[in-house]
């Protein structure tokens, strides 16, 4: 059996996940349509992390630091599954 493992399949997810939060910060930046399919789906997937950081942190003018604690959850998973690994 190769190195399949459970654990490498999280690690693997949060690599996407993580750029799906990028990705959705450059658009932040750029005019487009948000029903654009692909840019709706990287809404619809990364939404719903991102929303409960969002309400935990007091409105800044117009700067979003969601995906910076975000991120931030992230590391910590990674290093928690790497641990286990």
């Amino acid at each position: 059996m190769g190195g399949f493992t459970v654990g490498s399949l999280i690690l693997t997810a949060l690599w996407v996940y993580k750029w799906l939060v990028v990705i959705r910060c450059i658009l932040s930046f750029f005019p487009h349509n948000p029903y654009q399919p692909i840019i709706k789906f990287i809404y619809d997937v990364t939404e719903p992390l991102m929303a409960p950081f969002r309400r935990l942190l007091p409105r800044t003018s117009g700067i979003d630091f969601s995906p910076m604690l975000l991120f931030l959850a992230i590391y910590f998973l990674e290093r928690l599954v790497a641990a286990y690994l």
